[in-house]
């Protein structure tokens, strides 16, 4: 089954739903809900973590850790 989720406007309590191309469907189920408008709100210190890391990163990449090695630590250490 393909699923397409889409964000439209709605305008004057009408929406347009352009299906792509190769979606081939006699009948389609169509659920429709709010979206929610949720202010992500970013702590201080988590942005100056990132510009710190991305600044030592820039320096020397050779500094960057494998992905499957962090996971293993991190693991390792539950």
């Amino acid at each position: 089954m393909e699923a397409i989720r889409q964000i439209v406007t709605v305008k004057n309590h009408q929406i347009n739903i352009t299906l792509p191309i190769d979606f081939i469907a006699d009948e389609v189920e169509v659920i429709i809900l709010p979206t929610e408008k949720k202010e992500i709100i970013i702590p201080e210190w988590q942005i100056n973590e990132v510009r710190e890391r991305t600044s030592e990163y820039l320096k020397d990449p050779s500094t960057a850790q494998d992905f499957f090695e962090a996971m293993k630590e991190i693991e390792d250490e539950l």
